[in-house]
């Protein structure tokens, strides 16, 4: 597993970002893992998960111009993905986010940051819905900048509502754009194969992972 993943992983159960249990979906099925974001909340704990972004995209090798973050949780992760990027990678990116309400006075607008243009990344915790991405999306768009891809934190390679099709897959075909993740369900797997304090609940992942992950 590369180091990123590992990182990523170590640090999410470190802050109880991701924990095991039983937990119900928007979709209805009950999961024996979450992964919640919001737990990310101190400055250490952002700090590291921005290094995990900016290792990602390094290893990904993503071609892009400039990066976004949908509000709001997607805010503080894309300013310090920019700065990992400059600090540990030497690659300085411009970025942007949007506020939810357009603003009608001062600087005014929905955007806040560097101009929207060219090819634009966009990065975000995870994919429910997907009704934040498709509004990133439209947002680049309608600015005259060009979605390139989109970067998750987690992937939980789940079949969407058509088939055995990944529901990432379906929101790829739908939105024309790629999406990749920091780390997957797989990468998951693999971590807790590997034994230590959490191999415990290996055996439930893998059962939820045989009845709703993809195929592909």
């Amino acid at each position: 597993m590369e180091t990123y993943k590992k990182q990523f992983l170590e640090l999410s159960l470190e802050f109880g970002a991701l924990r095991f249990g039983e937990f119900t979906l928007k979709s209805g099925r009950v999961s024996p893992y979450f992964f919640d974001a919001g737990l990310f909340d101190t400055g250490q704990a952002i700090s590291r998960l921005g290094r995990c972004y900016a290792s990602a995209l390094v290893a990904l090798d993503l071609k892009y111009d400039m990066i976004f973050g949908p509000a709001y949780k997607a805010i503080p992760l894309v300013a310090l993905t920019a700065s990992a990027l400059a600090e540990q990678h030497g690659m300085d990116y411009p970025f942007a986010y949007n506020r939810k309400e357009a603003k009608d006075h001062g600087e005014g607008g929905a955007i806040i940051g560097a101009p929207i243009k060219d090819r634009v990344l966009i990065l975000d915790d995870v994919i429910t819905a997907g009704t934040a991405i498709k509004e990133a999306v439209n947002i680049i768009r309608e600015a005259g900048g060009t979605p390139s891809s989109i970067l998750v934190a987690l992937d939980r390679e789940e079949i969407g509502n058509s088939g055995r099709i990944p529901a990432i897959q379906e929101l790829e075909a739908e939105l024309s754009v790629p999406i990749r993740s920091v780390a997957s369900l797989r990468d998951l797997i693999n971590y807790l194969k590997a034994g230590g304090e959490f191999s415990e609940y290996l055996p439930a992942v893998q059962a939820y992972q045989k009845r709703y992950g993809s195929t592909a």
